[in-house]
């Protein structure tokens, strides 16, 4: 049984930190590319990083870039969002996701853990 199950959802002032967890069970990732996909209400889902399980390069959104950091602990089969300097349009359900790095296609999706920041 494949799980990603996120966590550390919450409420943070604007400013603030939340650190995001997804943990990856049920298979081997290692040929994956593992990301942090958001919705906020009445509107459409946005990637917002993502890395591969092997490493390599992180990707980041415009809108991210230089307050989120991705990262894995290959260990403990968990992928991480440190997200600091928060603002009031992060406001969203943190989704994580997975595909094969030779696929388009996210095979695998977590439940999703919200994040609400106050201003």
């Amino acid at each position: 049984q494949v799980q990603l199950v996120e966590a550390g959802g919450g409420l943070a002032q604007a400013g603030g930190s939340l650190r995001l967890s997804c943990a990856a069970s049920g298979r081997t990732f290692s040929s994956y590319f593992m990301a942090w996909f958001r919705r906020a209400p009445g509107k459409e889902r946005e990637f917002v990083a993502g890395i591969r399980w092997s490493g390599g390069t992180p990707y980041y959104s415009d809108s991210v870039k230089g307050r989120f950091t991705i990262s894995r602990d290959g260990a403990k089969n968990t992928v991480f969002l440190q997200m600091s300097s928060l603002k009031p349009e992060d406001t969203a359900v943190y989704y994580c996701g997975a595909r094969r790095v030779d696929s388009a296609l996210y095979e695998y999706w977590g439940q999703g853990t919200q994040v609400t920041v106050s201003s």
